[in-house]
């Protein structure tokens, strides 16, 4: 029943699109159709996937001269879908409507699959012009799904018929979720409003756009090359990569430190040259603010007088207030509460820190005053005065190769996943340096999915580290497997030696990877409940994080670069010592990028001159002089780049009170970190369950009540006084 229905929707589809491609009624509707056909088949991203593994992206065969027709057939396809939806004669039902919904735009989804691998992995000025063109089309075509009126008024229905409270809770979730995407974006609006809204979200898409390019320009033209005089203080690792950057860049001879965190961050640790920490800090933390052609102040305001005006529309006071609405802190109030009960004592901890380091400095005759680009010079000094540890000595049990066993391992004992590699050339992948592995239950044989890994940093590649997935589990039309993906930006290691990394990066590394894992263990029947709550998405890959400290994975899996020997003893004990040490700087840091991004959201943005606002307003938070922001406002991508973290930034701290309260239960169970009991509970209830279930609902099913922020603050060595 469900083939012959998608067989019947999928030809009148066929047809409405045909037409709309031909721009004439005249022409047969066999020959429109086979016209349909036809682009489909020349364009290999709007295909199907192909190939083993239930048919995997054709990343082989991409061509950037497919992607603006991909992305126009597909929201032409997709709109026919939308429009059959909307006037079907029959009665509302969860199944025509919700269903059908949930259903529609799956050839723009694989298209954006494509779209997703050269903005992020492949970015170029072609593709650069391309995302600037379609940014507003694609903004228009979202509106045009949710200001259609017809279809709301289905939705509505639904949502509000008899048949609502006989639906699963899966079920029942995701039309309230329909039915709050249409409300709170505008399908309740009329006449002009209707349609300036529309135009708004259209000139946010293109500045969206813009803010990104410039931040990559930045990233790409900002570069500092070192000749051999100039490395005092570096590892070898660190230079022979560095070499190798710059041989990249036609630079043979010389050294490169890109302007990337993974390149910048151990620079800033090392180098004993103090000029060059300050160029490589302020190239760095001026991305998109230095005045020229790519600075994004003015865009700034511009992105938030726009979202001002559209939450007005919809009669919200301020963006803040709509964005958590339905998120797990509800309202910027308590969002804001939770940040002021740690940032006393972060600030606090950071005069601390600030002291020690000042003190070596005075002791060796330095004849300065900490700055924010010795912060992390100097901290590694107090952490080897502390602690006795050094951290490149600990980066010589940190390689790439070994912690992503690690991580396997981890799976497998968690959730039962095995992964094999698949051989190369068996699957594509969009660059040599990706490689894919196979994920099976362990126990049953049953395949699971795929796992795409590139790991290292290069011209064209975003910055950061992330997750996404070209293909989620679902089975309301048949099981699909996963086809998830983590990405990072190592700085890859000389020819023929391990890729070294920092215990920080080591912590991200598998905190990406837990991200691939809430995909992989879903166990959910919509697509729409792979829609992720802000606040709580970043719970479960922040836990995942825990695992790294754990006996069986230092013992194993954390072994010297040269000798193949498992971390001493004594050096893991240095490291579970000094697990608080510098929180005073990773927290502030962060905190005021979080706070910075309320405050930006829930004031008049009349009243806002981005680069004199972000000063006041972490002068009256009394931000300490000695480091900035985490992200500084002209790059905060997070926040003006898209509105996945606008006015949510907090979210990883909301999550990481679940994250220390969750890690407190299993470090409290009789098998610890793999207590196989609470595993159980973890995978049931914070993992399989991605979206189908509310979730503080899952939280408190997993741990027996809400979590305390109090675990918190143990976690960071702060004062428990709340």
């Amino acid at each position: 029943m469900i083939k012959t229905t998608i067989t019947a929707v999928s030809t009148a589809v066929s047809l409405a699109l045909a037409l709309s491609l031909s721009g004439c009624n005249s022409t047969s509707s066999e020959q429109n159709t086979a016209q349909a056909q036809q682009v489909e088949q020349a364009n290999v991203l709007l295909q199907e996937f192909k190939g083993p593994y239930q048919g995997v992206p054709q990343f082989d065969k991409m061509n950037i001269a497919d992607l603006k027709p991909a992305l126009e057939f597909g929201m032409s396809e997709q709109l026919a879908e939308i429009d059959l939806i909307a006037n079907n004669p029959e009665q509302p039902t969860f199944e025509n409507t919700i269903v059908a919904l949930e259903r529609a735009g799956q050839t723009l989804t694989r298209v954006y699959t494509y779209y997703g691998i050269w903005s992020a992995n492949k970015s170029s000025p072609e593709l650069r012009a391309i995302r600037s063109e379609m940014a507003p089309k694609l903004s228009a075509f979202r509106s045009k799904i949710t200001q259609n009126s017809k279809l709301f008024e289905r939705v509505e229905q639904v949502y509000k018929s008899q048949e609502f409270k006989s639906l699963t809770p899966e079920q029942q979730r995701i039309t309230w979720m329909t039915y709050n995407n249409f409300a709170r974006n505008g399908a309740t609006l009329k006449g002009e409003a209707k349609d300036r809204y529309a135009q708004i979200n259209e000139q946010l898409a293109s500045l969206y756009t813009k803010f990104s390019s410039n931040v990559l320009a930045d990233e790409e033209n900002y570069v500092v090359y070192l000749n051999e005089q100039q490395l005092s203080g570096l590892p070898t690792s660190f230079i022979e990569a560095a070499a190798l950057a710059a041989k990249e860049r036609g630079k043979e001879g010389m050294y490169a430190i890109t302007n990337s965190r993974s390149s910048m961050d151990p620079f800033l640790t090392y180098s004993t040259e103090r000029a060059l920490r300050e160029q490589v800090w302020e190239n760095y933390y001026n991305r998109g603010g230095n005045g020229d052609e790519f600075d994004n102040n003015a865009i700034i305001k511009d992105i938030l007088t726009l979202r001002h005006e559209r939450v007005n529309l919809l009669g919200y006071e301020n963006y803040a207030q709509w964005r958590l609405e339905d998120r797990m802190a509800k309202n910027p109030t308590n969002a804001m509460a939770l940040m002021n009960k740690v940032w006393p004592a972060a600030t606090a901890r950071v005069k601390e820190e600030v002291a020690d380091m000042q003190a070596i400095a005075d002791k060796e005759g330095a004849e300065i005053t900490i700055e924010p680009w010795d912060y992390r010079f100097y901290a590694e000094k107090v952490r080897k005065d502390k602690y006795d540890l050094d951290s490149n000595e600990v980066k010589q049990y940190l390689q790439l190769d070994k912690l992503r066993e690690a991580m396997f391992y981890v799976a497998g004992r968690l959730f039962n996943f095995e992964f094999t590699a698949v051989p190369a050339g068996e699957v594509p992948v969009f660059h040599p340096d990706v490689s894919v592995w196979e994920v099976k239950d362990k126990t049953t044989g049953e395949h699971v999915g795929l796992w795409y890994l590139d790991p290292f940093a290069r011209k064209g590649k975003r910055s950061g580290a992330w997750a996404t997935t070209y293909r989620s589990y679902t089975t309301f039309d048949g099981k699909t497997n996963v086809l998830s993906s983590n990405n990072s930006n190592f700085v890859k290691g000389a020819e023929g030696k391990p890729t070294l990394i920092s215990w920080s990066d080591a912590e991200t590394y598998f905190h990406e990877f837990g991200h691939a894992l809430h995909f992989l263990a879903a166990d959910v029947v919509y697509p729409s409940s792979h829609i992720g709550v802000r606040d709580y998405t970043e719970f479960q890959s922040q836990l995942l994080e825990r695992w790294l400290t754990t006996d069986e994975v230092i013992s194993q899996f954390l072994v010297h670069q040269e000798t193949g020997e498992p971390m001493p003893k004594e050096l893991v004990a240095k490291i579970k010592k000094s697990a608080t040490f510098n929180q005073g700087f990773a927290t502030t840091e962060y905190l005021a990028s979080a706070m910075m991004d309320l405050l930006y959201h829930s004031t008049d943005p009349e009243k806002i001159d981005p680069a004199q606002f972000e000063k006041e307003q972490l002068d009256k938070l009394g931000m300490p002089s000695e480091l900035v922001m985490r992200h500084r406002s002209t790059h905060f991508g997070h926040v003006f780049s898209g509105e996945g973290y606008a006015a949510g930034y907090y979210g990883y701290l909301w999550a990481e009170v679940l994250t220390s309260d969750a890690a407190e239960a299993f470090a409290s169970a009789p098998g610890g970190f793999y207590d196989d009991e609470v595993s159980e509970r973890l995978v049931k209830y914070l993992f399989s369950v991605r979206n189908a279930m509310d979730p503080a609902k899952a939280y408190r099913l997993f741990r027996g009540r809400d979590a305390d922020v109090s675990a918190l603050m143990r976690d960071r060595g702060f004062p428990v006084k709340l």
